[in-house]
Parts: structure tokens; sequence; C-alpha cells
């Protein structure tokens, strides 16, 4: 933990760690509630989570103010530097995040208001794969874990791999029935939704690292042994 003797500054770096992490617990009801809402054909929730960005939107200003004033007041240096910036970091991820979650609710309407395609089961895996790589990405984060965080990037490859399966099956479905062709890009859609939430929950793990570690991983392929 970082040392300092200023009570005011340590406080407030806890209510900016607290913050991030109550924006990450309501991005990760965000897309949770928005695949419910997808898979069970419910559009309220859908509208439910809509009306929710604003406070995803509300938080992402809040913590942008707080480093902004942490930086400008105290002049943090080494680790607290850092995680000052690894927070302003991480909600603009979550940020983008909250949109994805908004963005499936409203291919969850259009495709609620049309007769229902047969159930594809890489949805539901995507979706709960990403969600629990994005909780465990804010989990090391309030651990400084690398090793929880580096679990998470290397998990990003599954879901690349089942954006690309369903990809390949609703070309399939569209070719053999063009009829379908609008409800299955809507699908596809939300396949590159839930793999940009996995891209972003990576981002977060990398700056984790960082964090912890204080070293970028990012644009570094294979990850390093000696994370």
């Amino acid at each position: 933990m970082p040392l300092h003797t200023d009570s005011q500054y340590e406080e407030e770096l806890q209510q900016l760690r607290a913050k991030v992490l109550e924006m990450g617990g309501l991005v990760e009801k965000q897309i949770s509630d928005a695949v419910t809402s997808l898979i069970e054909r419910d559009s309220t929730t859908a509208h439910e989570v809509i009306e929710r960005d604003h406070t995803v939107n509300y938080l992402d200003v809040a913590i942008d103010d707080a480093c902004i004033r942490l930086l400008a007041l105290y002049q943090p240096a080494a680790r607290d530097l850092r995680s000052i910036t690894t927070s302003l970091r991480i909600s603009t991820d979550l940020e983008r995040i909250g949109d994805l979650a908004e963005n499936i609710c409203e291919r969850a309407i259009e495709l609620n208001q049309e007769p229902p395609l047969k159930p594809r089961p890489e949805i539901p895996e995507m979706a709960e794969g990403a969600r629990a790589m994005l909780r465990d990405s804010l989990d090391a984060f309030t651990r400084e874990d690398s090793d929880l965080a580096l679990s998470v990037c290397q998990r990003d490859d599954r879901i690349d791999a089942l954006t690309a399966q369903i990809f390949n099956a609703m070309l399939s479905q569209m070719r053999q029935d063009p009829e379908h062709a609008s409800r299955a890009t809507r699908i596809l859609f939300v396949a590159k939704y839930l793999e940009r939430v996995a891209d972003h929950a990576t981002n977060i793990a990398e700056m984790v690292i960082y964090l912890a570690k204080g070293k970028s991983i990012r644009h570094v392929s294979p990850l390093p042994d000696s994370v």
C-alpha cells in the first residue's frame, strides 16, 4: 500500500478505488441483465438496462474528476501514480462495456418484435465467459493480483473462437434462408458486442498487471512468462 502522511490524500485514494469498484459492479450487472433480456426475450429488462446507462456515465465522470484532482493537488509518484492512472483507464473500459450492454439491449428489443431464431449455444457461453473475465479482472484490481489478471488475458482466445464459430453459423443460416437475414445479423452484432466486452476486460487485466508489476504487457504477444 502507498505510504503518505496526508490522511486526506489517503482517504481520496481509497474513495477513488471504491468508485471504480462501484462502477465495475454496476457494469457487470448491466451485461448480465442485457444478456438475460436477449435470451429470455424480456424487453422490460432491456429498457431498464438502457435507462441505467446514465448512472454508468455519471460514475465515469466522477472517477475522471477524482483522478484529475489527485494528480493536480498531490502530484503523486511511483505506485500511487500508477494506481490513479490505472483507475482512469479502467473507468474508460467500464464505460465502454456499459455502452455495449446498451447495444445488446437495443438488438434484443428489435429481436423480441420478431419470431425467435433457433437458440445459439455460443451466445450464453460467450456471455458467461465475458462476464467471468470482467468479474475476475475487477477482483484482480481489488487484490492487485497479477496472476489472476494474467489468467483473464489468456481466456480471451476462447471468446474470439466462439465469435468466429457463431459468425460462420449465422452466415450459413442466411445463405440457406435469406428470410432470416435481419435476425441473424442482429445475433452477429450481439456476438461482436460480447467479444468487445472480453477485449475490455482484457484491457483492465493488463492495467492491473501494470499496477502490480510496474510494467506494461500491452501489444506484447505472447505474454511474457516473467509477469
